[in-house]
């Protein structure tokens, strides 16, 4: 062993691995690896493992490890190289486009197209696709499957070609599961293993993925996080991932939850307290002794939803909770090769309490109350007892209980206030056995006291996998979900996704007519506006169990300690805790029904499919046909025209703003994912390419089409625009001051050669990893977004699409600046710019000039050179075929 190698020879589970252990810097006096916060340690690893003098140097894992230990506000780039790429097909499907355009301009340049090809190991999981169009009936999942794959057949296609035509690439079929619940289950290795040449290494699984929600693996001691679905591309072509250090700050958990307490319960609480520490661009690290009351699928609920609280990552060390889910789901060895790997290497949690974070929180689990979050943000928590006050406070459901409707005389009226979506839905919570259980036995008790759901309420059960569906069906509690009305409506993100299906027609036109304001209520991670359905106006989050009483309930204002949940069939009044079910019930239940057995059977032949998989027909070829007629698939036009030398970085000259938008604009606000609009850019595009509206899918299904996700942009009806009153999706156009669709004002002023930049509030970008949000921003000519903060991915999409990400300085906004949008708008000196550097923007109406400093929120030199390249893909295809 060298001086600058953590290079060792280590027996682990009977078998010699080559490891680089960290704990040798603490040997050699270099640094205190056992004081540094876990994360630190796997990113310490990373560095060390691909040392290479170039990109990587011995100098770089020192000044990490010292970087942890003195808690620096200084900034340490790193390349951090994910050991795999976990995918969607909403996000990518993008991809395989951009991959195969790729390829076709590395055969148009003379050079072989299998330059093109992942360098890491990918998984892409399709389900995002599935919809909640069939509810009602018991075969609700078989109708649905149908429907999947009449719409997405053209998409199908092309990932199964993929599949076939790319090595590093593997594919999970439809109705599989939902990708994160499949990695946490069967994917993940925690420790991974790799044969060079003839030695064998071991190392620590990590990984990014292109779905915000990818955090939810750190639950196992993985890290790893969402990213751009072009960031994302890069590392799949084998760059690096360049990225600041971040800081690690330690949420020590202390006390026990009460009995009653929900993992989706913790999780809101926690995303509440984090929300207002500000984490955001910060990896959570969660440490303490109350950590001994959480189960591993506990865990996973508050690692998913590291997005909500603003977050990289929300990371759990590996200790024996991780070794007990390995073992009872099916991967014993690895369990076994994953407790000799982090004893041996420093990455074992003993609960030590030395540990250095650049700031402690404290949370006591014990002071933790039954809670939902809403109406529109996951941080927005509100206590159970509460629930009915707040939605009376935003709603004035109080006195706006006149109109009832009820056609055929029910029991209860559709009104104000009621529950018309109720959806046991995403990997946040049906990944738990324990709040999974918890819902059937509520519906059993419901089922037994003669309760029912309302008729106006859509009800669905979407398990993240198929072991739900085995263990549900086996304890026997399946059947009272269904006599409840929730049926099995796919295995699938959908409602959690926006994916809720249609309403009822004679409820959606009763919506419209009497302007109710109306209810959904889901087991999700996200309720934006607009974003479960678009006649929905309040999206509350909640665990399954409260979604079957909510369900039952019919309406968000209910007094739970005080109103009955119905009658029985005998009138007696039942009450919530009366079809609560006991936390001793629901564990005996867990350790009766949830066998190791569903997951060896569910998962031996996951990469098959069923019949509908295998039947799909597809060419073998290098590159791929794009069909010209196509209104899923086309060839985007990102490399239209692609020069191998670097074009002059220009300023923005004469530019105009697109849009001034408020705070907490979502990706969802930018490109929406749920119905087309048959009246808005991107419908009357599929109208004029012979699309009848009730083909037009989604706009997630048809992100494989540049045409129709760039109208899709910003074309959000809820999305407010200060430039025209709040309109959603149009813009006043100058100097014309005429009102215009997003895109049709955008094409006039590209026609005009005009520039184009966005001003924004805080938060500008929050939400899912939408890759469409930056690439239909780059197609609309926008130049520069100008906002008061970036959420971290989105930020980092925009620099991915050449899109320069700039901020007003502390205090300073565009209110207080005193602009209004109809000024004409200058940059100079883009090509002098410098992480985090000043630029100034100068303002100029009638003749007079403000100037005003923003910052330059490009973090690394590498940023630098993407923005220069006008986007990371072209970046590194002109690194590939110089």
């Amino acid at each position: 062993m060298t001086d600058h190698s953590l290079k060792q020879a280590l027996v682990l589970n009977n078998q010699e691995y080559i490891v680089h252990n960290i704990n040798l810097l603490e040997k050699k006096g270099l640094a205190k690896i056992n004081h540094l916060p876990f994360a630190a340690r796997v990113l310490i690893e990373n560095l060390a493992r691909n040392m290479d003098s170039k990109t990587i140097q011995w100098s770089d894992i020192i000044n990490a490890a010292k970087f942890y230990e003195a808690s620096s506000n200084t900034s340490e780039l790193i390349a951090f190289y994910p050991a795999r790429v976990l995918m969607q097909d909403f996000t990518g499907v993008p991809a395989v486009v951009d991959f195969a355009a790729m390829r076709d301009a590395v055969n148009e340049a003379g050079l072989d197209p299998k330059k093109i090809n992942p360098m890491v190991p990918v998984d892409l999981i399709i389900d995002h696709s599935i919809q909640v169009d069939h509810f009602k009936e018991k075969n609700s999942f078989f109708l649905n499957a149908q429907k999947e794959y009449e719409r997405n057949k053209e998409r199908y296609q092309l990932l199964k070609w993929a599949q076939k035509s790319f090595d590093n690439f593997r594919v999970v079929p439809p109705e599989s599961g939902i990708c994160h619940q499949i990695n946490l289950e069967y994917l993940a290795t925690v420790v991974s293993t790799k044969k060079e040449g003839d030695t064998l290494l071991a190392f620590p699984d990590t990984l990014i993925g292109t779905d915000s929600h990818t955090t939810m693996i750190n639950a196992l001691g993985i890290l790893g996080w969402g990213v751009g679905g072009i960031e994302a591309e890069a590392v799949m072509l084998g760059q690096p991932y360049y990225m600041n250090l971040p800081k690690i700050v330690g949420v020590n958990f202390i006390g026990k939850p009460q009995k009653q307490i929900t993992s989706t319960d913790i999780a809101l609480y926690v995303t509440n307290i984090l929300r207002k520490e500000n984490v955001v661009e910060k990896i959570v690290e969660y440490t303490g002794n109350g950590l001994k009351y959480l189960t591993l699928t506990d865990r996973a609920t508050i690692s998913n939803m590291s997005p909500e609280y603003g977050a990289t990552a929300g990371f759990f060390p590996v200790d024996e909770q991780t070794l007990e889910y390995l073992r009872k789901t099916n991967r014993r060895k690895t369990a076994d090769l994953v407790e000799d790997y982090c004893r041996a290497c420093g990455f074992f949690n003993t609960y030590d309490d030395n540990i250095h974070f650049s700031k402690k929180t404290d949370i006591d689990l014990s002071l933790i109350e039954t809670s939902v979050a809403g109406p529109s943000r996951p941080q927005d928590r509100i206590s159970l007892p509460g629930v009915k006050k707040r939605a009376n406070q935003i709603f004035d459901l109080e006195n706006r209980k006149k109109i009832q409707i009820n056609p055929d005389n029910e029991p209860q009226a559709l009104t104000n206030g009621s529950v018309v979506i109720a959806a046991i839905t995403s990997c946040t919570n049906t990944s738990n056995p324990y709040t999974m259980i918890g819902a059937g036995l509520a519906a059993k008790k419901a089922v037994q006291k003669g309760l029912s759901v309302p008729w106006y309420v859509k009800t669905s059960l979407s398990p993240g996998s198929r072991v739900v569906l085995d263990y549900l069906t086996g304890s026997g509690l399946m059947d009272y979900f269904q006599k409840l009305g929730f049926n099995n409506t796919g295995f699938g993100c959908m409602t959690c996704i926006g994916n809720s299906g249609p309403l009822d027609p004679f409820i959606e036109e009763s919506i419209k007519t009497h302007d109710l304001d109306v209810m959904s209520v889901l087991s999700g991670n996200r309720n934006f506006e607009a974003r479960i359905h678009q006649k929905v106006i309040g999206n509350f989050l909640m665990s399954p169990i409260l979604v079957v009483i909510y369900a039952i309930a019919g309406r968000i204002d209910i007094d739970f300690q005080s109103e009955p949940l119905g009658f029985s069939k005998d009138e007696t009044p039942v009450f919530m805790p009366d079809i609560w079910p006991d936390s001793d019930e629901i564990n005996q239940f867990v350790q009766t029904y949830v066998h190791e057995k569903f997951f060896k059977d569910q998962y031996a032949h996951i990469f098959k499919g069923d019949k509908l998989w295998q039947e799909l027909s597809v060419d073998e070829s290098t590159t791929f046909k794009f069909d010209e007629d196509s209104t899923y698939i086309r060839k985007p036009p990102f490399f239209k025209n692609f020069s191998r030398d670097l074009p002059d970085c220009e300023d923005i000259k004469d530019a105009k703003a697109l849009l001034v938008l408020g705070d907490s604009v979502t990706t969802d606000h930018i490109s929406p994912a749920g119905a087309i609009p048959v009246d808005y850019p991107a419908g009357k595009y599929l109208v004029e390419n012979k699309v009848k509206p009730w083909e037009f899918n989604s706009y997630g299904s048809r992100r494989g089409n540049h045409e129709v996700m760039m109208r899709g942009t910003f074309a959000n009806i809820r999305i407010k625009n200060k430039l025209v009153s709040d309109i959603g999706g149009f813009t006043l156009k100058f100097p014309e001051n005429e009102i215009e669709s997003i895109f049709t004002a955008s094409q006039k002023y590209q026609a005009q050669k005009t520039d184009l930049i966005i001003f924004g509030g805080k938060e500008y970008g929050t939400g899912s990893s939408r890759d469409w949000a930056a690439k239909g921003t780059s197609l609309l000519g926008i130049k520069a977004v100008i906002a008061t903060s970036f959420e971290r991915i989105h930020r980092s999409n925009l620099v991915g699409m050449g899109v320069l990400p700039l901020t007003f300085k502390e205090g300073e906004s565009f209110e207080t600046l005193g602009l209004k949008g109809d000024e004409t708008f200058e940059i100079n000196q883009i090509n002098q710019i410098q992480p985090n550097g000043i630029l100034m923007v100068k303002a100029i109406k009638k003749g007079k000039e403000k100037k005003i400093h923003v910052i330059v929120k490009l973090n690394t030199d590498i940023e630098i050179d993407y923005i220069k390249n006008g986007g990371i893909l072209h970046y590194v295809l002109r690194q590939m075929i110089k």
